[in-house]
């Protein structure tokens, strides 16, 4: 085989689901969604490429009457030089990906004898996930072939929401087979000359959870986007069914369109855009707006989460009178998001993303190849999109009046919007094409094939356990807030020793409340964050909600006749909307007037509501259901996630701290000025009393109990 050639021949390995030519069967199942898209269409795009000589994308054979015969092909062209190359591997049935780890090495054996029977080695693998990254790897030491890896998906985040959808740790290993997957990862990670990813994020907030993360070694090269599908408007727009469908809602549906897509889920914050349109009288004359949350023929036949968003979704609209300003469809089609996005840019409207966090943005993208400006959130994806294309404005999510101000902004100055619909065009063509992608691909490629930019490899090694064996939880306001510098101090600790140490955060305050103090004070977001006093449980990166908690702390909650058991109290009053959650009542307390918690706990099981009563600070009065806590929620992630209580250090500063530092974990109580609250504690001998307030307790804490001490950090820094 002869490897001396002026273009470059390029393998791609893609193990799983259903590739072919034409037709692919998007969302047939989990293992035939955007990976197989997205791989297919590099490899086209590569092929037509003047650099490239060849490329051939690895995929299995499949022989099974339940799919496509299209699938057992051995060859298939998709142009002059790129194709479909299938490689038998073990079982020819169509089995999910999670089955197929037994037959990867045979895929590996049989993949070398095709390469090996090619007039040419190749100049590059390019694996894509965990599967082909174990084969890539092999192949990449049996050949000295430099690998480049795409994740798509991690598994230890993966694990993280299979977790928080209520599935033990037993069935997720049987089911997912996930040890063997992040296994599979590490060692991709640590073979791979570069890893490629969509977003700076993914770099920091996912790969940044494994032994073997080297960001020096990632590139971020945004997918490629179908200009042909998104394009800017027509004429004949307006007759399509969709808008028509829209013009149902409408009072006057040729008003300026603001624009939102996605799912029905609460980390888009859609409900938080209802309110800022609501609140604005100017906003209201001004535009129209279009919510496009999924399809559905009935609410209650939806799943919890997403039923609880379309219901507040529908409340908010009525609590502010929205009727005939509102679009939000049941039904749309896929052909219908383009057109949806040419609508908004005919009526000189705005695409907004007000999601907490956004991982990459591709909405975003596919509005602006629509010639329509963007307004999205500060976090994540957005940031980089805005920041090539220069086609609208990032926004807090979180903050109602600069979302509708910055939405006014926009309406109101036409230059502005003309010059922000032309640099979405522009930018989009110049990076998120299919041709900008794979410019910007083979420029990764070039100094890795001629070793002209050298390899540094940090030192690394594998932590002796495949997840965080230990813990720090520490409570939020007057305990980890309250001195900036050692604020900073601590953040730079947790970040030095993230890869060893979950970092979770308990509080008080709602999601949106928490996240809003974590920008204000660059707090970087946790791995486990416990809100509204440990009623909600959420996991990092994407902010996943732990649903399985929800249920069950669910068992005898009567909120309606807890309100009603204490409305006549003397020395209670119900703290704000934004205060409560579904899981907690919250109050303020009068101390000199109204009775102490252990008069209203036992008012409330007199009534036969069995529940949890926390006072904090002196001045707040919060009721949870009686299986929902700080320290219960603790307790729950420790055994989900299988770290020792023994091995997690809760920092606490007020009364409702006081059970997750109770039992078997280390615990500190910071010094300030309510942690009398807490005096009770002072005998245990595994709870800390430090000297110091504030973050610097939680640090003099870690020292007093050599809390690292037998953590081995996977990457050294040192020289050697």
């Amino acid at each position: 085989m002869n490897r001396e050639s002026s273009e470059i021949y390029i393998v791609l390995i893609s193990v799983h689901g259903l590739i072919r030519s034409h037709d692919l069967e998007l969302g047939r199942d989990a293992d035939t969604g955007g990976q197989t898209k997205y791989v297919l269409e590099l490899a086209r795009e590569l092929g037509s490429h003047a650099d490239v000589a060849k490329v051939d994308l690895l995929t299995r054979t499949i022989v099974d009457p339940q799919v496509s015969g299209d699938y057992a092909l051995h060859i298939e062209p998709l142009s002059d030089k790129s194709r479909i190359v299938r490689i038998e591997c073990g079982d020819y049935r169509y089995i999910p990906k999670e089955e197929l780890w037994g037959s990867l090495d045979n895929f590996a054996d049989n993949a070398l004898a095709y390469i090996h029977s090619q007039d040419q080695v190749p100049h590059i693998i390019h694996s894509h996930y965990a599967d082909a990254g174990y084969v890539g790897t092999k192949l990449s030491h049996q050949l000295s072939i430099p690998l480049i890896h795409t994740g798509h998906s991690l598994g230890r985040s993966k694990r993280k929401r299979l977790i928080a959808s209520g599935l033990k740790r037993k069935v997720i290993e049987e089911r997912y087979n996930i040890s063997r997957r992040i296994e599979a990862e590490e060692e991709t990670l640590s073979v791979a000359e570069r890893v490629i990813t969509s977003t700076r994020q993914e770099i920091e907030q996912q790969y940044g959870m494994y032994d073997y993360y080297q960001p020096d070694q990632m590139r971020v090269i945004p997918p490629g986007t179908d200009l042909e599908q998104f394009h800017p408007p027509e004429s004949n727009e307006p007759d399509t069914p969709i808008f028509k469908e829209l013009s149902r809602f409408l009072k006057d549906p040729l008003k300026p369109v603001i624009l939102a897509l996605s799912r029905p889920d609460p980390r888009k914050n859609i409900v938080t855009l209802i309110e800022a349109y609501g609140e604005s009288k100017e906003l209201r004359q001004k535009a129209n707006l279009v919510i496009i949350a999924g399809n559905r023929d009935d609410i209650h036949e939806m799943d919890s989460g997403s039923q609880d968003v379309m219901k507040e979704i529908l409340l908010t609209i009525d609590l502010y009178d929205l009727y005939g300003k509102v679009a939000y469809p049941k039904h749309h089609k896929p052909k219908d998001v383009s057109l949806l996005y040419r609508l908004a840019a005919l009526s000189k409207g705005v695409f907004i993303n007000p999601a907490l966090t956004e991982p990459f943005g591709l909405t975003l993208i596919e509005a602006a190849a629509c010639g329509l400006p963007i307004i999205a959130t500060e976090d994540g994806g957005p940031v980089d999109i805005i920041e090539n294309c220069k086609n609208g404005y990032l926004i807090d999510p979180l903050d109602k009046q600069l979302m509708s101000d910055t939405l006014i902004k926009l309406l109101n100055d036409k230059k502005r919007w003309e010059l922000f619909s032309e640099n979405g065009l522009k930018g989009v063509r110049k990076h998120y094409s299919w041709s900008a992608h794979a410019d910007k691909y083979l420029s990764v490629l070039k100094p890795v094939i001629d070793q002209s930019e050298p390899l540094t490899r940090m030192c690394l090694k594998r932590r002796p356990m495949l997840y965080h064996d230990r813990a720090i939880i520490s409570d939020l306001d007057q305990n980890l807030v309250g001195n900036t510098a050692e604020l900073n101090r601590f953040i730079e600790f947790i970040k030095g020793n993230r890869v060893c140490t979950t970092f979770g955060i308990a509080t008080g305050r709602r999601l949106d409340s928490a996240l809003k103090m974590f920008r204000q004070y660059g707090i970087p977001r946790p791995d486990v964050l416990f809100t509204s006093l440990g009623t909600e449980i959420y996991y990092a990166p994407e902010i996943t909600k732990d649903m399985a908690w929800a249920e069950h702390i669910d068992y005898q909650w009567n909120p309606k006749a807890i309100r009603r058991i204490l409305t006549d109290i003397p020395g209670l009053k119900l703290q704000p909307k934004s205060e409560q959650s579904n899981f907690k009542i919250s109050y303020y307390i009068d101390p000199t007037i109204a009775p102490d918690v252990h008069g209203i706990h036992h008012l409330l099981m007199q009534h036969d509501q069995t529940v949890n009563v926390m006072l904090s600070f002196g001045q707040f009065l919060d009721i949870l259901p009686i299986r929902a806590s700080k320290g219960l929620a603790l307790r729950w992630v420790a055994e989900q996630w299988d770290i020792p209580l023994n091995h997690i250090l809760a920092a606490g500063g007020s009364g409702s701290d006081e059970d997750m530092m109770r039992g078997n974990t280390l615990a500190v109580v910071v010094a300030n000025r309510h942690n009398e609250e807490l005096s009770e504690l002072d005998d245990i001998e595994q709870i800390y009393f430090a000297k110091k307030p504030f973050a610097a307790g939680i640090l003099e804490a870690v020292e007093h109990y050599d809390f690292l001490d037998s953590c081995i950090a996977p990457i050294d820094k040192s020289s050697e």
